[in-house]
């Protein structure tokens, strides 16, 4: 392996041999030059790893060197040294994309670090990523052998996550692999600790966390009662990682504060969402409105047409209901494109605008039906990706970014998230039986318990009883479930697609975001 090359320009480099001196015996190879004219020129003939410049110099400035430098060599990092500390100069120079800037006198350390953090900087952080990842290993295998409640899961799951994240940033360590493995032991234990636990959390509120009945009473309450105007936004179908890349785009505008609620089951948006709408467990909005399981489909048009309407009853319920209250639900780009237009007028007009967000979804659907998708993203690493590619540049974006400069308080969160379906396990039931991939309901229902979590008494589950003789089947882990019939056509069709319905930790644990401008 060669010796990094450095470009020291400077027109006293005679004065600073004794760092050249020290550069050198420290592995760098220097290459002198005492204004910018021979700079430039060593510039387009040799390849240099780094560039340390001199601001002030006669003939070219520094900062007319460093744009002859950029235009030769876009990439190539440039150290700008200087005597002033005019806070003009500095943006000046880093607009112009220096990599770092140091004042003058500099010790031979100061260079050296400099240099260390340019050109060694991936290297030992890639270093220090593996060391520390192995040790993380290690404490969430330890984890899991012991009894975990639900806090210990949601740390676990925030864990889990933050450690993909930094593997996306390290693909060249190879670690995906082992992650998902060891997600895959999480996600097996996960489903004990639910299936265990699950009831007495919907019979009993002491010691449990909060659920999809609790968001609005939990964080939307307190701030319409204490005057605040809120923005509700719940994006359908986002995962805990997917929340992150968004994230990432949105904190230089909010303050955000984090929190978790657990997703009811089936962990699907006519019971989940309804319930966060609501406040309600489906089989008390069934009693409410016994129509809304009678006949439809699952989707957006049918078992969702009376989210506003359970939204209003909820605030009665919580004495809010003089709050006057928008609701809205974006499906499409003119959706989208008219909430960006009008949402100023939305705020100012009312204390409560409620929003519901469908693209997630329709991309996590989408992925199965198209090839293109499935090129794009045929990765969790990808699917992550594509989803902060699509809120960067979406009018979701560009309505958060509008209301960062009002005086309003967002509330965001999700009804469920989604997993990565990796084994199918065959069902059996009648001609009624649902559609769904990761939990049915319908009469005659039969699967590997192993696989899956049978509900004979949907009732004690607080599920709606659509009728006599009703039973759920709810999966857990990564499987999904698949008839005898054509069962390797659905087999191969459905595998490594984005499903919910399910228990999981992607599926059920949650964040609820608030976000408060900085302006």
């Amino acid at each position: 392996m060669t010796n990094p090359k450095i470009l020291w320009v400077d027109d006293e480099i005679e004065r600073l041999q004794p760092h050249i001196i020290f550069l050198n015996q420290k592995g760098y190879e220097v290459t002198p030059a005492s204004n910018g004219f021979d700079a430039i020129h060593l510039v387009k003939q040799e390849n240099f790893d780094i560039v340390l410049l001199d601001e002030m110099m006669p003939g070219m400035d520094g900062l007319t060197v460093l744009a002859n430098i950029k235009e030769i060599s876009p990439g190539l990092p440039i150290v700008m040294i200087t005597k002033s500390e005019e806070e003009t100069l500095m943006e000046e120079a880093i607009g112009k994309k220096i990599a770092d800037y140091l004042t003058k006198p500099v010790n031979p350390s100061q260079i050296l670090l400099a240099c260390k953090k340019i050109l060694e900087g991936k290297k030992l952080e890639k270093q220090m990523f593996n060391k520390d990842y192995r040790a993380e290993f290690g404490k969430i295998a330890m984890s899991l052998m012991e009894p975990l409640n639900s806090n210990d899961w949601t740390e676990l799951y925030d864990k889990i996550t933050e450690l993909e994240l930094e593997t996306d940033n390290h693909p060249e360590l190879n670690l995906h692999e082992t992650l998902s493995n060891q997600k895959i032991e999480c996600n097996v234990e996960f489903g004990k600790f639910i299936e265990k636990n699950y009831l007495d959390w919907i019979n009993h509120t002491e010691g449990r966390p909060l659920l999809s009945v609790d968001v609005v009473r939990n964080w939307i309450k307190p701030l319409l009662a204490g005057g605040e105007k809120v923005v509700f936004v719940v994006v359908d179908c986002l995962r805990y990682d997917q929340w992150l890349m968004m994230e990432n785009e949105l904190k230089n505008y909010f303050k955000i504060t984090t929190d978790f609620h657990y997703s009811i089951l089936p962990t699907a948006t006519p019971y989940s969402r309804n319930a966060i709408f609501s406040g309600l467990f489906p089989i008390e909005i069934e009693r409410r409105f016994p129509e809304l399981w009678q006949t439809g489909d699952d989707d957006d048009t049918s078992r969702n047409r009376y989210e506003k309407e359970l939204l209003e009853l909820q605030l009665q319920r919580l004495r809010l209901a003089e709050k006057i209250m928008r609701f809205d639900k974006i499906i499409n780009t003119d959706d989208s494109k008219r909430l960006e237009k009008n949402i100023l007028s939305y705020v100012q007009a009312n204390d409560l605008t409620a929003i519901v967000f469908n693209f997630v979804d329709i991309l996590a659907h989408s992925r199965a039906d198209s090839r293109v998708l499935k090129e794009l993203a045929p990765t969790e690493a990808a699917y992550r990706s594509l989803t902060g590619s699509w809120f960067k540049h979406s009018p979701l974006f560009e309505v958060f970014r509008l209301l960062s400069k009002q005086k309003v308080k967002i509330v965001l969160t999700t009804d469920h998230g989604s997993i990565r379906v990796l084994h199918e396990t065959r069902v059996h039931g009648d001609k009624d039986t649902s559609t769904s991939l990761r939990y049915k309901y319908g009469r005659s229902l039969n699967a590997n318990l192993k696989d899956a979590i049978y509900v004979d008494k949907p009732e004690s589950w607080k599920l709606p009883r659509r009728g006599l003789n009703t039973t759920y089947i709810i999966a857990k882990e990564d499987y999904y479930f698949i008839y005898p019939t054509n069962f390797h056509k659905f087999k191969s069709y459905y595998y490594d697609s984005f499903q919910h319905g399910g228990i999981s930790m992607e599926e059920m644990i949650l964040p609820v975001v608030t976000l408060e401008s900085k302006v």
